[in-house]
């Protein structure tokens, strides 16, 4: 039995469940609020015009264990300054470069359950509070649209239902929150053709558009686990740069190995060690190179 195949069995098992809290389907902590006029202070800066929002309930994201108790808030956000300083860099980078995809950053795990969701909100909350950016969080794990039933926007019409009908405008299915700089495009209904749809030309054009649109918007693509799907290989193709998630003392090695392998040489490729009790006793997670001993508290990056 390989080594993915001995993870898969262990997941099976439940032991991601106790492994990390996001595990389990958590109660949404978001809703789509409608409201006639549309106040300025409940929208992202970056030029939406909707009468629709997600409002975010801020204790029930703290409360189902998205974000830290206010005691660990401040050492939380440092480390996450640290993780995405490279990340934006990277960006600029790419932008100047004119490379495909500079502004796309595909989170990434080998495996469910190595904290990728979790970080993934994490990372686009502090990415936020960025004055020259605004984040956009696509939810395509289709499979397992875990970003859209938390946020409690499941049954929106979102990044499928853009892929499927050609004669949507895709931005015009981004939701703004109320968390300034922010917005969300769900998953959208179910297709049985997801994995053809994300590796399509639409694709392309869908992306083409969420990133021309605002030029200051920066898109987080929540991906699904590289090893255990046909949907995450389009979307390493078309994405800039890749964050890999791995859980410290959870997933193998050898899951880790075949995840850079997947993402190949040619794509910039970050990794945020999650639960790690080494060497960053400031903080929870660590940016850097895979290879290190333990987790620099710096960045670095390969590619």
């Amino acid at each position: 039995m390989s080594v993915v195949e001995n993870a898969i069995a262990k997941l099976r098992s439940s032991a991601t469940a106790r492994a990390h809290p996001t595990a389990a389907r958590p109660e949404p902590v978001g809703s789509v609020e409608v409201t006639a006029e549309v106040s300025a202070h409940k929208l992202p800066a970056e030029g939406l015009v909707s009468s629709r929002f997600v409002s975010i309930d801020r204790m029930r994201l703290r409360a189902a264990g998205f974000v830290p108790d206010e005691t660990q808030e401040r050492r939380f956000a440092d480390q996450y300054r640290r993780i995405k300083r490279p990340i934006l860099m990277q960006v600029q980078t790419l932008t100047a470069a004119r490379s495909r995809g500079a502004r796309l950053v595909l989170m990434a795990s080998a495996l469910p359950g190595d904290g990728k969701t979790f970080t993934s909100i994490n990372l686009a909350l502090s990415m936020a509070r960025e004055r020259d950016v605004s984040i956009l969080v696509v939810d395509a794990d289709v499979a397992k649209p875990h970003i859209s039933r938390i946020f409690g926007v499941d049954r929106e019409s979102g990044l499928l239902d853009a892929l499927a009908d050609h004669s949507l405008d895709v931005d015009s299915l981004v939701l703004p929150t109320d968390v300034e700089g922010l917005s969300l495009l769900p998953a959208g209904r179910q297709n049985d053709s997801a994995t053809e749809l994300l590796a399509s030309a639409r694709m392309d054009q869908v992306i083409d558009r969420l990133t021309s649109c605002d030029p200051r918007r920066i898109v987080l693509l929540d991906s699904p686990p590289l090893l255990l799907s046909s949907e995450s290989r389009a979307l390493v193709q078309i994405a800039g740069q890749v964050v890999l998630v791995v859980r410290a003392g959870g997933t193998p090695r050898r899951a880790v190995q075949e995840a850079i392998a997947y993402v190949g040489e040619d794509k910039p490729l970050g990794l945020v060690l999650n639960q790690s009790q080494m060497a960053l006793s400031e903080g929870y997670y660590g940016y850097g190179s895979y290879g290190d001993v333990a987790p620099t508290s710096g960045a670095a990056k390969r590619g």
